[in-house]
């Protein structure tokens, strides 16, 4: 089969064209830095944290295979949150190394990026199943009613929602999600599946925040994905399910001497109006540090 090439192509020099060897530079194998934090996302619940720009986060297999549903905000500004289905054109379906997690409109500019990934070598299995993915989205109470005709509060949704709700975010803030060591693809209809986690003790995955960050994940009440949650086989996961490791780490301030935080997309944010008078770029900036 021949390879159709991206729709989404970056011309050399652009925010796109990553500079590898200075992620390479901040990841464990290659500098000593500072664990700062450490963070337990509980089984089948939800956690927040916020890490500074310029700061690497971890998120870590700690006792058993698990899949986390993470979201992440502006810690200044939570209108600017991750764009799952942008990422997902900027970069790929399912992320890895180099790899990074990009904003809504109208900022647009990446938020972090992946430097590390310890299942990066998974590839593509017999069924088509890789992992890190940003086809699906998280699992809510409300299209299990629609599949089961009850009512279960312990979703990936209701986990975020609580998760955040400390730092002023409501449910209308929790959005598509990255799903962190998950197992997926698209079957022969054209339909999402998913497969049990291949993560085991120890594996991460680890970003550079590329500004202030809130972060949130949700511990799955699915667990491993290994047990069929909806349908005719369809059971309790509870044996499956695990917490999940949050750590950050400083950096030596001199790694990141020639690093600055991205700034908001130059568009000039006209959109076609005549009015020369009003600063769009200042309007966009409303409500930021």
């Amino acid at each position: 089969m021949s390879k159709v090439p991206a729709a989404y192509q970056a011309t050399k020099g652009s925010v796109l064209d990553v500079d590898k060897a200075f992620y390479d530079s901040l990841t464990a194998a290659n500098t000593d830095r500072e664990l700062v934090e450490t963070h337990i996302a509980p089984m089948r619940d939800g956690y927040a944290w916020t890490v500074p720009a310029g700061h690497v986060f971890r998120v870590k297999i700690t006792d058993g295979p698990q899949v986390g549903d993470f979201n992440m905000w502006s810690l200044h500004n939570p209108r600017e949150r991750m764009w799952a289905s942008r990422t997902r054109q900027l970069q790929r379906a399912h992320v890895s190394t180099y790899d990074r997690l990009w904003s809504t409109l109208p900022f647009l500019r990446p938020m972090a990026t992946i430097i590390d990934d310890t299942l990066a070598d998974y590839g593509v299995d017999a069924e088509g199943g890789r992992v890190h993915d940003l086809l699906g989205t998280r699992c809510d109470p409300y299209v299990n009613r629609l599949l089961t005709g009850e009512d279960f509060d312990f979703h990936c949704h209701s986990n975020l929602v609580r998760a955040v709700e400390p730092y002023g975010l409501t449910e209308y803030d929790v959005h598509d999600v990255l799903n962190i060591f998950q197992c997926t693809g698209l079957n022969e209809d054209d339909q999402y599946f998913m497969k049990a986690c291949p993560a085991d003790k120890g594996d991460y995955l680890e970003f550079f925040a590329e500004i202030d960050l809130l972060c949130a994940i949700s511990c799955c009440p699915g667990g491993d994905l290994s047990v069929d949650l909806w349908g005719e086989n369809a059971q309790d996961p509870l044996q499956t399910c695990n917490p999940l490791g949050i750590e950050i780490y400083r950096l030596k301030p001199e790694l990141l001497s020639n690093w600055k935080s991205p700034e908001f997309s130059p568009y000039k944010g006209r959109h076609g109006r005549k009015n020369p008078d009003v600063d769009w770029a200042a309007i966009k900036k409303q409500g930021c540090c």
